[in-house]
């Protein structure tokens, strides 16, 4: 379908849910509700690379009282304007306990997806209902159906320095329907393996527990050789995000590092009478996530 139809037809989609002022590229007469912006950890990211993006919200002096609870959408584009990727999310401060004059700020850390494309990107963003799909207006630069653009910077290939390898301990890679995300459960203690910076280093995991069923939460460790170097525990349902410090001293002298993440317990699928499950694996935690940063 051409660029030009597949824009028009999301148009006549937005304003036929009686959204004010939808037209793409034109000015929108109604008060803003608020100016948003947005600062990025890094101007360029590479593919598999974590970013920390910190979105700020000034609530306008004269706006409105809010009675529903908006969703913030954000849309990662590529040079052409096309979708790479979102980051759809909840405000940790609901719309609806917004004041005039106030400031919302919070930081949520992202993490380039495997998309197959190099070059500049932007950002916009703005907030729904999702029921209606109904927009807010805001201050900015609005590139039309009260999407706008807050922030730019540019994606690259991924580095094979640092590299994370799933070795021992790990079941086959699984994808989400639309192919957005990719995660690997473990058997219990999984091995990951990555060249040896040779400087103090982070390693940044993103990881849950996808089963509610499990009352207890599960505890975690990672190891490095003789040592644990970080010890939590994992709440059933709640997507964790993990900075440990690997201290050069630590990392040792070998080309290779290999790292051990453990939980105390595990779990077969097939044996939960909630899940209705068939799937007789012995499962651990799943991790998205693995990514070695140097400092």
């Amino acid at each position: 379908m051409p660029r030009q139809l597949r824009t028009f037809l999301a148009v006549a989609i937005v304003c036929g849910l009686a959204v004010a002022g939808c037209s793409p590229r034109t000015s929108d007469d109604a008060a803003p509700v608020a100016t948003p912006s947005v600062t990025l950890s890094r101007t360029d990211a590479a593919v598999g690379s974590p970013v920390d993006v910190t979105y700020r919200f000034v609530v306008s002096a004269g706006a409105p009282a809010l009675t529903e609870d908006y969703v913030v959408f954000v849309h990662f584009l590529d040079a052409d304007g096309e979708q790479m990727w979102t980051d759809d999310h909840q405000p940790p401060t609901p719309t609806r306990q917004w004041k005039p004059g106030q400031t919302i700020e919070y930081t949520r850390t992202i993490f380039v997806p495997k998309f197959p494309y190099v070059g500049p990107a932007r950002l916009e963003l703005g907030l729904y209902l999702p029921q209606s799909g109904a927009r807010l207006p805001l201050a900015g630069d609005d590139t039309g159906m009260r999407a706008y653009r807050v922030a730019s910077f540019n994606m690259s290939r991924q580095a094979d320095s640092l590299f994370v390898v799933f070795k021992d301990g790990w079941h086959e890679t699984e994808v989400s329907e639309d192919g957005s995300l990719e995660w690997q459960w473990s058997t219990g203690e999984g091995v990951i393996a990555f060249r040896n910076p040779r400087r103090d280093a982070q390693l940044i995991l993103q990881m849950d527990q996808a089963v509610p069923a499990l009352a207890e939460p599960q505890r975690v460790d990672v190891r490095l050789g003789g040592a644990t170097l970080d010890s939590f525990a994992l709440k059933p349902g709640v997507r964790e995000l993990r900075r440990i410090a690997l201290p050069a001293a630590v990392l040792g002298d070998a080309e290779t590092v290999e790292m051990t993440i453990a939980v105390d317990r595990t779990f077969v699928p097939a044996d939960v009478p909630t899940l209705r499950s068939s799937d007789a694996r012995q499962l651990g935690i799943r991790v998205f996530r693995a990514y070695v940063e140097p400092k």
